[in-house]
């Protein structure tokens, strides 16, 4: 059974503060190695209609290989990760200042030849159509270094609220930003709002580095991850960039609230 993290006055005021902390091994190498094993059980179950969803893409080492690039809707289907998504709660809940609810999670691979992400805040992609306040918590369960693709968030701007919904950062705001690496360690937690703009960078190392990414919005919000999910999987299904490659029409933004910032995908034209 997992520990549940815990916060310290600390953490709570870099958060206010800066729209992110990290809590430096959150959970210890035991948990870190039980949350490994359920990656691994999950890698090597079939992907199955109706359960988990598995999104692939292309290596940019040039080799032709296809890559995991991301696993969504979890919990549900399994055990483990249902513990800890639950037990995530308890340090998010912290920082809201009452009881949250999941909303969506992932684990997001970033294998050798992965790409990264650019600069955005997660609100932009239409998750204000649920709840207008998240909380992310990102649990590292490999080194993520500045070679492979670390989070870089850009501290403070968080206050400035949602910049523009379903449009890229402008120019004009990103000239204002600096965007620092975080490198974590297996069991460091990353805790940041929808608000706070980040980025990665793609990796070209030979190591991978898998994320576990959670979501949270305030319980008196409402539930809304079983309508997210569904709508994610109604105009964006795994498989989705070869629908895309063949028609720039098929996503309409002004139609659906997806989180297209949480993919590798090209924007919608």
């Amino acid at each position: 059974m997992l520990k549940p993290p815990v916060l310290s006055t600390e953490n709570i005021k870099a958060f206010e503060r800066d729209g992110f902390c990290i809590l430096k091994q959150g959970f210890s190498a035991q948990d870190v190695d039980c949350i490994n094993d359920w990656i691994e059980e999950l890698t090597s179950l079939p992907e199955e209609s109706g359960k988990h969803w598995v999104y692939h893409e292309k290596s940019l080492k040039g080799d032709g290989r296809t890559l995991i690039n991301r696993i969504e809707n979890i919990a549900p289907y399994h055990e483990g990760f249902a513990e800890l998504s639950n037990i995530l709660k308890d340090p998010v809940s912290q920082l809201l200042g009452e009881p949250c609810i999941l909303f969506k999670e992932k684990i997001n691979f970033k294998m050798p030849g992965g790409d990264g992400f650019k600069p955005h805040q997660d609100s932009q992609a239409g998750w204000d159509a649920y709840a207008n306040f998240f909380v992310n918590a990102l649990v590292s369960i490999d080194d993520a270094t500045i070679e492979n693709g670390c989070i870089e968030i850009c501290g403070g701007h968080h206050k400035q609220g949602l910049y523009k919904s379903w449009e890229p950062l402008s120019q004009e705001s990103l000239a204002k930003m600096e965007f620092i690496p975080y490198p974590t360690s297996p069991g460091d937690i990353v805790f940041f709002d929808c608000f706070t703009p980040h980025q990665s960078a793609p990796n070209f190392t030979n190591t991978t580095r898998r994320i576990y990414f959670t979501t949270y919005n305030r319980a008196s919000d409402g539930d809304h991850m079983a309508q997210y999910y569904l709508d994610k999987h109604k105009n964006f299904p795994p498989g989705f960039k070869t629908l895309f490659a063949s028609n720039k029409n098929f996503l309409s933004p002004s139609k659906i609230s997806i989180s297209l910032f949480d993919t590798n995908f090209p924007n919608p034209e």
